[in-house]
């Protein structure tokens, strides 16, 4: 019976603060998830060179 109750609980305090959450708006959405794919790509971009600067490096090494 203690089980049902947590369980019960657990719920309503998830609904709860599932109502406390401020949803982004379209336009502020878009922005935020352009910006993490630029970023990505960016940083891909820069891995990728410092990956070949190295990899040059360390043959010109041996």
């Amino acid at each position: 019976m203690g089980e049902t109750k947590k369980g019960t609980s657990f719920f309503r305090s998830v609904k709860s603060e599932f109502k406390k959450i401020i949803w982004p708006n379209k336009e502020r959405l878009t922005k935020e998830a352009s910006l993490v794919v630029v970023v990505s790509i960016i940083l891909g971009i820069l891995i990728a060179i410092l990956d070949m600067v190295l990899q040059y490096g360390i043959q010109f090494i041996i």
